[in-house]
C-alpha cells in the first residue's frame, strides 16, 4: 500500500515562488473549497505532474510554469511503500527529475522514460490511469471508467489486479520469441550449411572408397589375367622342354645319318667313278682294234673277254649304284627329316627363350600389380574429415533443437501470458467480486439498478424490470452514480489485491455536479464508512456549509495579487 505524506509546489500554474505544502495523512476527510481560479485543483494537475509527468487536467508542460515568474516550477511528493520512504522531485525550467529512496538518489543513468517506467512499475505499480481511476474522480476533464475505450478499461483492471507484470512479460517475451526466432532461423541456416559440407564430404568419401574398390576389383582382374598368362606361358615351357627333350634324343642318332649319307654319296661317286672308266675301257674295246698307243692289235678273244668283263664289271656296278641310290633315298630322306628335326629343335630353343623371357616379364607385371597398395592413407583421412563433419553437424542439429525446444516453451508461456490466458482466468475470477462491490455501492446511494461487467468489461445494464439500459442513456446524476460506484469498487480491489491500494482519494467537483440532495447524503455516509488509513480530499466551491460540517478539517484556496495560496482550518 501507498501511504501519501506530503505534496508541496512552487511556480507551478498560479503559485509563486513560495512553496505550498499539503499534509496528505493529517486528517482522515477534508474539504477543499475557493472561488473559480483560486487554485483548488492545483492539487490535482501537482500530484500527477510529479508522479507522471502530466497533469491532471488538459494542461500542455509549458502552461504549468507560472506565467510571471516563468522559471523554476518545482513539484516535490513523499510516500511510503512499505518501510522505504521515497521522495520525487519533478521540475521545469530547468528540466528535474529525481527519485529518492530513504534519503538517497536512485541511480539516473537510465533515460528518462526507463526512469519513468521505474516509478510506475518497481515503485508505485500503477500507471496514469490506473491513478486516475481509483485515487481521483475528476470533475469535466476526467474520462470515468465507462467512458474509456475497451483496451484502457483493460489497463486499469489489470493494474487493479495486479497482473500488469503479465503483459510486461509477454511484451518481453516477444522481444524474446523475436530472438529465439531469429536464432531458429540462424540454427537452421548453419545447420543446412553443415549438412552440405557433410554430404559433400560423404559424396567425396563415397567416391573414393568406389574408386578404391574399383582399382581393387581392377587390380584383382589383372592379377587374375597375369596369373592365367603365366599359366599358359609355364604350360608353353614345358611343352616346349618336353618337345626339346624329345628332339634331343631324335638328333643325337642323325650325326650318324649324316656321316652316313657323306659317306654313302662318297661311295656312290666313287662307284660311278668306276662306272665312267669302267664304261670308257668298254667303249676302249669296243671301238678299238688295236691299242693306241703300242698300235699293236687286240686279238679278237682278248677284246671278248675285256668287253665281257667289263660289261659284267658294269652290271655289278650298276647294280650297286641301285642298292646305294636306294640307300642313300633313305639316307637322304632320314637327313631331310633330321634337318627338319633340327630347324624344330632351334625353333623350340628360340620358342622357350622367348616364353621364359615373356614369363619373367609376367613375373615383374605380377609383382608390380602386387606392388600397387591402394592408398588408404588419404581415404583414411577424407573419412576423419567425415566423422568431424558428423559431429558438428549432429551438434548443431542438436544446439538447433534445444533452440526450437525453448521456442516451443516459450510459445506455450506466451500463449499463457496473453489477454485470453493467465489474465483471463484471473479477471473471470473477480468479475462476480467487482460487480457484486458495483452494485452495492450503488444501491448505498439509492441507485437500484443491475449492473454487471462482462470479461472484456463491457457493462450489461439492467433494471428491475429486466429493461436493458447502457451508460450513456442515464442522467448526468446516474452517470456520476456509477462512476462512483466504480471509483469505490476500484479501490476496494486494490485492497483486496494489495496492489494500487492507497490512502488518497481525491474527489473533484463530485459534490457541486448532479447529485441530489439525497444523493449526496448517501455518498457521504460512503465516505464516512471508509478505513482509518484512508485520507479524502473533496474539492468543491458549492455547498460549503454542508460539506464544511462533514468534514474533519477545511482547505480555503485563495488568490491574492494573481498568486495562489492556501489556508487550513480544523472543522468542530
Amino acid at each position: 500500500m501507498i501511504i501519501f505524506e506530503k505534496v508541496k509546489w512552487k511556480n507551478f500554474l498560479s503559485t509563486g515562488n513560495g512553496f505550498t505544502e499539503l499534509n496528505l495523512e493529517e486528517f482522515r476527510s477534508t474539504v477543499v473549497y475557493g472561488a473559480n481560479g483560486a487554485g483548488k485543483s492545483t492539487m490535482l494537475d501537482a500530484l500527477c505532474f510529479v508522479l507522471f509527468n502530466k497533469p491532471f487536467r488538459k494542461i500542455t508542460k509549458s502552461q504549468l510554469v507560472n506565467t510571471i515568474n516563468e522559471r523554476e516550477c518545482v513539484v516535490e511528493c513523499e510516500f511510503r511503500v512499505g518501510q522505504a520512504k521515497y521522495k520525487v522531485i519533478r521540475g521545469i525550467k530547468p528540466n528535474v527529475f529525481e527519485i529518492y529512496r530513504n534519503g538517497t538518489l536512485i541511480d539516473q543513468t537510465a533515460a528518462n522514460n526507463d526512469y519513468q517506467k521505474y516509478l510506475e512499475q518497481k515503485i508505485l505499480k500503477f500507471n496514469f490511469k490506473s491513478f486516475t481511476q481509483v485515487v481521483i474522480l475528476g470533475s469535466s476533464t476526467f474520462v470515468p471508467f465507462m467512458q474509456l475505450s475497451a483496451p484502457h478499461r483493460r489497463d486499469v483492471i489489470e493494474d487493479l489486479l495486479d497482473i500488469k507484470v503479465f503483459s510486461r512479460m509477454n511484451l518481453l517475451l516477444k522481444d524474446r520469441l523475436r530472438d529465439i526466432r531469429n536464432e531458429v532461423k540462424e540454427c537452421e541456416h548453419t545447420v543446412s550449411l553443415h549438412q552440405k559440407t557433410y554430404d559433400m564430404q560423404n559424396a567425396t568419401v563415397h567416391r573414393m572408397e568406389s574408386m578404391m574398390k574399383s582399382h581393387k576389383e581392377d587390380l584383382a582382374s589383372q592379377l587374375m589375367a597375369l596369373k592365367e598368362e603365366n599359366f599358359a606361358v609355364e604350360k608353353n615351357i614345358a611343352d616346349t622342354e618336353t618337345s626339346l627333350r624329345d628332339l634331343t634324343d631324335k638328333l643325337a642318332s642323325s650325326a650318324s645319318s649324316q656321316a652316313q649319307y657323306g659317306k654313302m654319296r662318297e661311295y656312290i661317286t666313287s662307284v660311278k667313278t668306276k662306272v665312267t672308266r669302267n664304261l670308257s675301257d668298254l667303249d676302249f674295246f669296243l671301238k678299238n682294234d688295236s691299242c693306241p698307243t703300242c698300235t699293236q692289235t687286240i686279238s679278237e678273244t682278248i677284246k671278248q673277254e675285256k668287253v665281257e668283263a667289263f660289261t659284267v664289271k658294269d652290271e655289278d656296278y650298276q647294280k650297286k649304284l641301285e642298292e646305294m641310290e636306294t640307300v642313300l633315298s633313305k639316307l637322304d630322306k632320314k637327313v631331310k627329316e633330321d634337318t627338319k628335326m633340327a630347324e624344330s629343335y632351334q625353333r623350340l630353343k628360340g620358342d622357350l627363350k622367348a616364353y621364359n623371357k615373356e614369363k619373367k616379364t609376367i613375373a615383374s607385371r605380377l609383382n608390380a600389380i602386387k606392388g600397387k597398395k591402394t592408398n588408404t592413407v588419404e581415404f583414411e583421412c577424407e573419412q576423419d574429415k567425415l566423422a568431424q563433419y558428423k559431429k558438428e553437424l549432429d551438434k548443431t542439429v542438436a544446439d538447433c533443437a534445444d533452440v526450437n525446444a525453448q521456442e516451443s516453451h516459450h510459445k506455450v508461456v506466451s500463449t499463457l501470458l496473453r489477454d485470453n490466458g493467465i489474465k483471463s482466468k484471473i479477471i473471470k475470477k473477480f468479475i462476480p467480486i467487482i460487480n457484486q462491490h458495483i452494485n452495492k455501492y450503488l444501491q448505498d446511494m439509492d441507485f437500484y439498478v443491475n449492473f454487471t461487467l462482462d470479461e472484456e468489461f463491457n457493462e450489461v445494464i439492467k433494471s428491475r424490470h429486466r429493461d436493458i439500459f447502457s451508460y450513456a442513456s442515464f442522467s448526468e446524476g446516474e452517470k456520476q452514480k456509477i462512476d462512483l460506484a466504480l471509483l469505490f469498487t476500484w479501490r476496494d480491489i486494490a485492497r483486496m489485491k494489495n496492489s494500487t491500494a492507497t490512502n488518497l482519494l481525491l474527489l473533484d467537483e463530485v459534490f457541486d455536479s448532479s447529485l441530489d440532495a439525497n444523493a449526496t447524503t448517501d455518498l457521504l455516509k460512503i465516505l464516512r464508512r471508509m478505513s482509518d488509513n484512508t485520507n479524502i480530499y473533496v474539492i468543491s466551491h458549492k455547498m460549503i456549509d454542508i460539506l464544511v460540517d462533514a468534514f474533519e478539517s477545511s482547505i480555503e484556496f485563495v488568490k491574492e495579487s494573481d498568486f495562489s495560496s492556501l489556508k487550513y482550518r480544523d472543522n468542530p
